[in-house]
């Protein structure tokens, strides 16, 4: 675990003083500093420099590449290609699991999307490789792309990771035939990037049969097999190093193509080499969010009552791999009706495989039920967040499961409150400013998946009365090393202070993955169920000890505070952990915890994070210039670790939101099949000035049932709201209702 930072806190005690706190980062110093070393800040001895050649059309072979030219280039050592690429044990396309995902490692001349790596120049400096991979001049034989949503549609067997494409409960054709009203309307959304502020970059460094990679990653173990099965190594001899990302988004879940790229370079020279992706690069082999269409068919009773919801999602994955976003199943879970239906189709096009992003199938499927919901709502003549309470799920509609809790009401109480709500005239069109600009108020319900996986963790307790907890855990931002380092804390009552902490590496124990909003449950309960398991130990020793003052108290058993173990019947009757070890002879005492799949309870309860997310656009009446001016936000998230780091993450995913709705798309070039753009000119996201006002509401909740620990997830369901309540908030702005995102001035003119 060489060259992984150890990071401090402050002093902090036992028993909730640490789970709870608005710590700052414990990262924050390193990184304004400029201490936090990422992946490609490392630069061993005899570094090489690493450029990717990417093809330039979309479907196609390679017919020459200028190979000479580049090697003549000063500074350039080799270029990789096809033919001379080192030998894999394993072959790229090969699925054995549904986190696995086909690479393009040079197998042949074929191109099957515009970005795709064809060749590597390999040089003792960037600008050398650069310049290397410009004199390659590659020629093609091309073929006509495949682009859009308009070709042959098929119904796959799964969405997602292994989701069902089609779920139904009730009778939709039945129910939808026999309402008073039915709604029908068509909602798109683009292709989308992840474009992290750090691209993908890996320094790859071969020792002997030794791997030494520095790569950003979501899924350090993962990571490690991967590169195993391609190169036939043991596991135990790849060492990854993660312990900054620079964002990730669910793009570093998984190895990319130009990570192993980089690694068989590397290989192929025998000296340590380092590639780095490009901007423009970023749009192609490292995945995005698909397009899609959705159809939403509602049926309505009398009442204003919900009778059928069918969803519908037409989207699109790469010609050579499955990933289809599952955007239909938001509709599984929020609203009650007695017939729901949701189904997916798919279309192959000339593009880099998608993959997760934030919040997949859920943010992209939320905006257009959102949207959908209040069209709903006014047909019925129901205020919209009155029409969501007569229709609110009190158990998950197409399952049937109750909830293990579920505080959406109160999500919507205090965010209405908050916002101001009860004053929206229900008329669109009548509300305007002192300047006299449009207003519009529009809502929408927030929600994802309470979700774990499996982990590890060690907890050590020396004898000076010091702790270290272990797991290799992945921080891209979201604040991990901050809030499991007080999880640690807490499971070994310790102040934080007296704990090292450390994560990032993959010869740590295996920590999972940091996606799905799942990573501060699974780290932290497998750091908790180590905590416990040492200090079940420690306290075996210190009752079992006659010279303790806990001799005999094994039945009313011990509590771990302030570095101590107390009689639970009588705290003043206690001793120091570092004098029951060196009683003992021992230097240390350590255990391990396991977290994921023990938990009963997810086979008889839905588990999700819920929310509520208000919303305030001004338009300028003659330009139609769309500003979001308000957002406030109201999420029920279980048992908060700590507000600071959650609350950041919820602005973060309702700015995503403000860029779903207004701003994000990834537009192709029909002709080429190619990303026009592919960079931060012209691939907008928000700035500060189209966000001036973000609250963020923690509603409090307790979850008994969804892990020991109490935890849900945050890092995606702020997203989830928000995009749906910023359309709606247009059309109360402006009496139009928009579905095709993002929205843009000129959809107000026509």
């Amino acid at each position: 675990m060489s060259d992984i930072p150890t990071l401090s806190a402050g002093s902090h005690q036992r028993h909730g003083s640490n789970i709870g706190q608005p710590f700052t980062r414990r990262d924050g110093f390193l990184k304004v500093t400029g201490g936090a070393r990422y992946a490609a800040d490392n630069n061993p001895e005899g570094l090489l420099h690493a450029a990717l050649a990417v093809a330039s059309i979309a479907r196609g072979r390679v017919t020459h590449l200028d190979v000479e030219a580049a090697k003549a280039h000063p500074g350039v050592v080799e270029v990789m290609v096809p033919g001379n690429r080192p030998a894999l044990a394993s072959d790229p396309d090969e699925k054995s699991n549904p986190f696995m995902f086909r690479l393009d490692l040079l197998q042949n001349d074929r191109v099957r999307y515009a970005g795709q790596p064809i060749a590597v120049v390999i040089a003792e400096t960037f600008e050398a490789a650069t310049e290397g991979a410009r004199l390659l001049a590659p020629t093609y034989e091309t073929e006509r792309a495949r682009t859009g949503l308009e070709g042959e549609p098929f119904a796959p067997e799964k969405v997602g990771v292994g989701n069902a494409a089609r779920a139904q409960s009730g009778d939709v054709e039945a129910e939808l035939a026999g309402s008073a009203k039915m709604l029908e309307a068509v909602y798109e959304t683009p292709a989308q990037y992840h474009n992290a502020m750090e691209p993908h970059a890996v320094v790859a460094h071969w020792q002997g049969d030794r791997l030494v990679i520095d790569t950003p990653s979501q899924g350090l173990a993962m990571a490690v097999m991967r590169v195993a099965g391609l190169f036939g190594l043991a596991p135990d001899k790849i060492l990854v190093r993660s312990p900054f990302l620079g964002g990730g988004f669910g793009s570093k879940g998984f190895l990319s193509s130009a990570q192993i790229l980089g690694i068989l370079a590397a290989k192929l020279v025998d000296r340590p080499v380092k590639l780095a992706l490009t901007r423009p690069q970023m749009f192609g082999p490292v995945g995005h969010r698909a397009p899609t269409r959705q159809t939403l068919r509602i049926g309505l009773g009398q009442d204003g009552e919900l009778n059928a919801i069918d969803h519908a999602t037409l989207t699109a994955s790469s010609t050579f791999d499955d990933f289809f976003e599952p955007a239909s199943d938001i509709s599984h879970t929020l609203y009650a009706a007695p017939a729901i239906r949701t189904s997916h189709e798919a279309v192959r096009v000339d593009t880099g495989t998608p993959l997760f992003m934030r919040a997949p199938g859920e943010a992209t499927g939320s905006i257009a039920l959102e949207s959908a919901i209040d069209e709903a709502a006014e047909a019925a003549g129901l205020d919209p967040l009155e029409f969501r309470l007569k229709n609110y799920a009190e158990a998950e509609p197409i399952s049937g499961l109750p909830f293990s809790s579920k505080a959406l009401r109160e999500c919507y109480e205090q965010g209405a409150a908050r916002f101001g709500w009860a004053e929206r005239p229900r008329e669109p069109g009548t509300m305007r400013d002192e300047n006299g600009l449009l207003v519009g108020w529009g809502m929408g319900t927030a929600t994802f998946p309470a979700l774990m996986f499996e982990a590890e963790a060690r907890a050590v307790i020396r004898a000076d009365g010091s702790g270290v907890m272990e797991t290799g855990a992945h921080d891209m931002g979201q604040g991990a090393w901050t809030a499991l380092a007080q999880i640690a804390a807490d499971a070994i009552g310790l102040d934080l202070t007296r704990v090292t902490f450390n994560a990032g590496s993959s010869d740590l124990p295996n920590a999972g993955i940091a996606g799905g909003s799942g990573h501060t449950a699974t780290a932290g309960m497998a750091l908790h169920k180590a905590g416990e398991a040492v200090i079940a130990k420690l306290a075996d020793l210190a009752t079992e000890d006659e010279a303790s003052p806990l001799f005999g108290a094994g039945n009313v058993g011990v509590i771990a505070r302030d570095g101590r173990l107390v009689r639970r019947d009588d705290e003043s009757r206690g001793e120091a952990y570092g004098e029951i070890l060196k009683r003992a002879g021992l230097s240390n005492i350590e255990a391990r915890g396991k977290a994921g799949g023990d938990n009963a309870a997810r086979e008889h309860y839905a588990m999700h994070a819920h929310g509520a997310v208000f919303a305030e656009v001004k338009i300028d009446p003659d330009l139609c210039q769309i500003r979001t001016t308000r957002l406030v936000g109201a999420f029920a998230a279980g048992r908060i670790i700590n507000p600071r780091l959650v609350e950041s993450q919820l602005f973060g995913g309702m700015i995503w939101g403000v860029s779903f709705a207004l701003h994000e798309e990834g537009i192709q070039d029909k002709r080429s099949g190619r990303i026009v753009n592919g960079d931060f000119a012209e691939y907008h996201v928000p700035v500060n000035a189209d966000v001036p006002s973000l609250e963020a509401i923690l509603v409090h909740e307790e979850d008994q049932l969804v892990n020991a620990l109490g935890i849900k997830g945050v890092g995606e369901i702020g997203i989830t709201g928000t995009g749906g309540a910023i359309a709606n908030a247009i059309w109360h702005a402006t009496g139009k209702r928009l579905r095709r995102f993002p929205i843009r001035p000129a959809d107000l003119l026509g």
